[in-house]
């Protein structure tokens, strides 16, 4: 036997050791990797329920969801009702809760109601008139007349003054009991609903008398909008057109058309106003229009205006 010291192999290097810490290292990866991708996974919104990895009744009901049934085809009755020259689809939701609308012979109670043309609609007691075509009229409105159907005060509205030979009609907005020009109306609420939204994006332009002496260069920080009384108007494009006196006309464009947008504002600025007529409405003008006289918007003109506005 020879002599000498005898060598030991340096504590966990021999092949038994290596070979455990490699199976320790390649569990480590294997498990975080398992870690990483599970986590990307149910973070991606466009993940596949059949590979979720958040176990068998995640993906059951993941299925469960791609078997929601789809939106009922069909549209809101109020929606429904308004195309049928009624009434506007907000009055039209009024007319549900008062009980006035039947639905397939039973009192409708809420106008969150999807209806097909199979549905039978009775409104005071009288069955839905078909959906007549769209159309359109220009109207110029006198002073002095309500833009409403009944007046609680009894004042005369527009509506009493229009032709008898017109059809049951809406006004696309208002204009108050002072101020004139043009007034569109329609025998579809659908339309004149889709025509009074500021996100359509027409512009409504006034001629406006007022009194008082101004700089007109103030009438340029209305382009910025304006707040008054806690209310919020967009912007204003306000310019000076020339003088008689104490009166001044302006030229005024806004496309929202709150409630006495034109009044409040330049009240705002130290202007009364004691003249205010509407000469146009997005593409339609108040043209030649003599006071009180009504125009239908010829069809062609209509479609290529507002075809759009009812898909």
């Amino acid at each position: 036997t020879p002599s000498g010291p005898t060598i030991t192999a340096p504590t966990g290097t021999s092949p038994a050791a290596a070979a455990a810490r490699a199976s320790a290292r390649a569990i480590s990866i294997h498990v975080l990797s398992v870690f990483v991708i599970t986590h990307w996974w149910r973070a991606s919104p466009k993940r596949s329920s059949a590979l979720d990895f958040s176990g068998p009744q995640a993906h059951q009901t993941a299925m469960a969801k791609d078997k929601t049934p789809a939106t009922p085809a069909g549209e809101r009755i109020a929606k429904v009702m308004a195309r049928a020259g009624l009434c506007s689809r907000r009055e039209a939701e009024r007319w549900i809760e008062a009980g006035r609308v039947e639905l397939n012979g039973k009192k409708l109670e809420t106008p969150a109601c999807v209806v097909g043309p199979d549905d039978r609609i009775v409104v005071d007691g009288k069955p839905l008139p078909g959906k007549e075509p769209t159309r359109l009229w220009r109207y110029n409105k006198p002073t002095g007349l309500v833009t409403s159907h009944k007046d609680p005060e009894g004042r005369p509205t527009v509506f009493d003054a229009l032709p008898p030979y017109l059809p049951r009609v809406i006004s696309v907005g208002r204009l108050d009991l002072t101020s004139e020009g043009l007034l569109l109306l329609t025998n579809d609420g659908a339309l004149a609903r889709a025509l009074e939204l500021p996100s359509t994006g027409w512009t409504r332009k006034y001629r406006v008398r007022v009194h008082g002496n101004f700089d007109p260069a103030i009438l340029k920080k209305l382009a910025n909008g304006v707040t008054v009384d806690g209310v919020r108007y967009g912007a204003i494009d306000a310019v000076f057109e020339n003088r008689t006196g104490y009166n001044a006309w302006l030229s005024v464009s806004i496309k929202e058309g709150k409630n006495r947008e034109v009044r409040r504002v330049m009240e705002h600025i130290g202007l009364d106003v004691n003249r205010l007529i509407r000469i146009a409405y997005g593409p339609f003008q108040l043209g030649h229009l003599e006071r009180g006289e009504v125009e239908e918007v010829k069809p062609k003109s209509l479609r290529d205006q507002v075809a759009h506005l009812l898909k």
